[in-house]
């Protein structure tokens, strides 16, 4: 099998390698920026660059392709993207969606725009009040993707008004699609025995769980050299493992809010005083400016009051690998935001979660880890929104003490840590349904185009038989001969007097069938 993987130059530009792989062919269009920074300054323009962009260029891969003799067999698209699904349709190529969130949330977009918007917005401003939608567990307002609520402040620059629009408008024209489709297939970051419930709610759409998606050293092991995908976007420390080889079995208090989300000065005050009371070693990503998790560079080179305190209790890193981290035996409990990617490591590493949830599907994430997979405890926020140092090192205290309900956060990390793994392992729930998609998607391909080579007999067929178009033609011409309206059938072109005798002679052995 071949593929082509596509993705924006600004993209490449912020990846430390490109991936590589045999089979595999990368490919890049111009997307409007070549800067990362630039991008995320104007996203609705981004996002109309790459439509635009991203069209031409699909396009041309797919019929370069056939032309080539080498067809397309499936078209791929991730979130964002609901266009991609134009393209494959003018050019007659099946698609599917890569759902990198959970099919919890996407259950939750798909009725929101489907006769639930009412029932989420009359709610969406009362935390008290439990909102019902089939298949899913009862959620409040704090659970819901944030894209759906009004009047939400969220801590990070990403939930600009502008961007909560876009972010809105984006994900609802994703669901039309998606209703449009005959039969449309999603192929979700997930397994079958996570969410058995949410994969089957929606009856219309066909939710495929094919997760975890990571790296085969830290899953079925069949590959002990896959350890990264090749792709990650900053350069990690190497440093760190050497320091978490020097401690002790599940001491170390790992945190980490990905590569969007930025807190403020505040925030990461609280932090970093829950950190040091609690008195446990620490591993603490801190990115850098320009990606980091403080919102301006004067609060970045300002110094925090307990800097160097920090640095002699903890280890501070701009980057690192974060499933070597979290699948280290020294790591006890990982503080996270709860995006997806980063949860599910979590889950497939076996480490219970700190859920320090943001935006977007992060607080159904946090939902999930706390009450459905109880994996994990859930930081509160004060009335500014903000996480107080005493509240975090209350849930600290829980995940890593050796208290009961500390013990059955780390049973079940156990149990789904050993759940994930089965179910990539060969004839596992995500092994079978990956293969399933690729077989059935592969058969509907030489199917159509069995059908496309046998129309011409088949037109040729249709046309000779009694009652086809070459039946009525013929059948037409005898009752005009026999009317004596020769004449008609020698102008223009038609048949010669001289030609028409010997045909008429040959049609009259059959002419029974023509009265």
């Amino acid at each position: 099998m071949e593929v082509t993987l596509v993705t924006g130059v600004s993209a490449l530009s912020r990846m430390a390698k490109a991936p590589s792989s045999a089979g595999l062919t990368f490919t890049t269009f111009p997307d409007g920026y070549a800067e990362w920074d630039k991008a995320r300054a104007d996203f609705s323009h981004q996002l109309s660059e790459i439509k635009r962009s991203g069209s031409q260029a699909l396009t041309d891969i797919i019929l370069r392709s056939a032309e080539q003799g080498r067809p397309v067999t499936c078209l791929v698209h991730t979130i964002l993207l609901p266009w991609v699904t134009g393209v494959a349709r003018r050019l007659h190529v099946p698609s599917a969606l890569l759902w990198i969130q959970t099919a919890t949330v996407l259950d939750i977009y798909y009725y929101y725009f489907n006769g639930y918007g009412d029932v989420v917005r009359k709610n969406s401003n009362n935390p008290s009040c439990s909102i019902e939608l089939p298949g899913l567990p009862l959620l409040t307002c704090g659970d819901l993707p944030s894209f759906l609520l009004t009047g939400d402040d969220l801590t990070s620059f990403l939930c600009s008004s502008t961007l909560d629009s876009i972010s809105f408008s984006t994900f609802q024209e994703q669901v039309e699609v998606l209703t449009q489709e005959t039969n449309p297939k999603v192929l979700v970051n997930t397994f079958n025995e996570l969410e058995a419930e949410a994969l089957r709610s929606v009856d219309k759409l066909k939710l495929i769980g094919i997760g975890p998606l990571i790296p085969s050293a830290f899953l079925d092991a069949k590959d002990p050299s896959d350890t990264s995908f090749g792709a990650d976007i900053f350069h990690g420390s190497t440093d760190c493992i050497q320091w978490l080889n020097s401690k002790p079995k599940s001491s170390v208090i790992y945190v980490s809010f990905g590569t969007l989300c930025d807190l403020s000065k505040p925030q990461m005050e609280e932090i970093a005083r829950a950190l040091l009371d609690s008195g446990r070693p620490f591993l603490w990503v801190l990115r850098s400016q320009g990606s980091g998790n403080v919102k301006d560079k004067d609060q970045e080179e300002e110094k925090w009051s307990c800097r160097e305190e920090l640095e002699e209790r903890g280890m501070i890193v701009p980057w690192c690998s974060q499933l070597e981290v979290l699948s280290h035996p020294s790591l006890g409990c990982f503080v996270t935001h709860c995006g997806w990617n980063s949860t599910l490591e979590g889950l497939a590493c076996g480490v219970p979660i700190v859920a320090f949830p943001q935006w977007s599907d992060q607080r159904t994430n946090a939902k999930l880890i706390t009450e459905m997979w109880k994996t994990g405890v859930r930081a509160l926020v004060n009335e500014e929104g903000i996480v107080e140092s005493d509240e975090m090192k209350r849930c600290l205290e829980i995940v890593m003490e050796d208290g009961e309900r500390a013990r059955e956060m780390r049973r079940n990390a156990e149990k789904w840590k050993d759940l994930a793994r089965e179910g990539v392992k060969e004839g596992g729930s995500s092994h079978r349904n990956l293969k399933a998609f690729v077989d059935e998607v592969v058969a509907e391909r030489v199917e159509e185009t069995r059908r496309n080579a046998n129309k011409p007999k088949d037109l040729e067929k249709e046309a000779v038989k009694e009652g086809g178009i070459s039946d009525k033609s013929l059948k037409v011409f005898v009752d005009e001969v026999a009317a004596g309206r020769l004449e008609q059938f020698s102008m223009n072109g038609g048949f010669s007097r001289k030609n028409l005798k010997p045909f008429m002679d040959a049609v009259a052995a059959g002419e029974e069938q023509y009265n």
